[in-house]
């Protein structure tokens, strides 16, 4: 796959599409409760955060298999902001038993439900995220870049789990981390010579029937066809990259998406404490005229601090920390 900046720009696209689905899930009424369009808009949001994050992921470790890089770069993007709110919310949480405090800050929150607090309920896909960069590291470790072919039979295998036990959606690791490795699967079919010809089915499938199964594989009515959402949504994707969309590509590359994917990660994470506690009292009109306007600024106006000044910091520290250094040449005397 080329490194062009246009498709840099278009997965950025993606991102920032994603992360306003999952607001729009979580802060707008968007119809009768009936009709589950929340719900659906949210799987939709994280279909495509889960695929972006693996296609990236893979990408990365496909040109510099180094774990232990990858693990400080990843912990150095992903802990500091996200700790920073649990060590922020500890003192307005009513379970504060140091057994829950510890589950939330080792990211056991899909699994421990007795953690899950309603400001920190959304830290689930960080779990499912945190607990794939430990398991692709290690896969890496030990197989070096050949480890990364293990990876969609991994997806296939989980989403067979899924058919089994009659899995729509769920937030726990081992039935929710095929939606990540459809990702990594698109980075091996793009990236690896052999693949040519798949990859090239991927960019030539027709548009707005791809888009359309995958909104209808993110609500519950779609049923058999949410098995599929996890490669319908890196499909997406890929036909964005691999082939011309003449009328989305404006939509992907524009300046407002670029930036609320810059910014997204401190919006997901900040988000969930603003939509709870005062914020989720009222009557409909108080919330939804008043309450949610304030926790669209709040989360936006903390999200640039956070990313700009904060997060931005352990970055640039994570990279100074893996980047190897050149070797000084001792100088000589003519």
């Amino acid at each position: 796959m080329s490194n062009s900046g246009a498709r840099v720009v278009q997965l950025d696209g993606w991102r920032g599409v994603s992360i306003l689905c999952v607001l729009g899930a979580h802060l707008l009424p968007l119809g009768p409760s009936g009709w589950e369009l929340n719900y659906a808009l949210g799987l939709a949001g994280m279909s495509l955060f889960f695929a972006l994050s693996g296609f990236l992921i893979t990408q990365f470790l496909m040109h510099r298999p180094d774990p232990g890089a990858f693990l400080v770069r990843r912990f150095l993007r992903i802990l500091p902001l996200a700790w920073l709110v649990l060590l922020i919310l500890v003192p307005f949480s009513q379970n504060q038993d140091l057994l829950v405090v510890v589950q939330r800050f080792a990211f056991l929150q899909n699994y421990a439900h007795d953690a899950v607090a309603a400001p920190s309920s959304h830290y689930w896909s960080l779990c499912v995220e945190l607990h794939f960069y430990i398991g692709v590291a290690l896969l890496v470790l030990f197989g070096k870049q050949r480890g990364l072919y293990l990876l969609p039979l991994i997806g296939f295998g989980i989403t067979l789990a899924r058919v089994a036990t009659g899995t729509y959606a769920t937030i726990e690791t081992h039935l929710r981390l095929d939606e990540i490795l459809s990702g990594a699967t698109l980075a091996l079919l793009v990236s690896t010579p052999k693949y040519k010809r798949m990859a090239a089915l991927v960019g030539r499938a027709p548009l707005l029937p791809l888009a359309l199964l995958w909104l209808a594989s993110c609500h519950p009515k779609g049923f058999a066809l949410n098995y599929l959402r996890p490669y319908l949504a890196a499909a997406l994707i890929g036909r964005s990259m691999l082939g011309p969309t003449p009328l989305l590509e404006p939509i992907l590359t524009s300046r407002t998406l670029r930036y609320f994917a810059e910014v997204s990660y401190a919006v997901y994470v900040l988000h969930g404490p603003l939509r709870t506690g005062w914020f989720s009292t009222g009557s409909t009109l108080e919330r939804y005229l008043l309450k949610r306007p304030i926790t669209l600024m709040l989360t936006f106006g903390l999200a640039h601090l956070s990313t700009f000044y904060f997060e931005n910091r352990f970055i640039a520290l994570g990279r100074k920390l893996t980047t190897p250094r050149a070797p000084q040449q001792r100088a000589t005397s003519p």
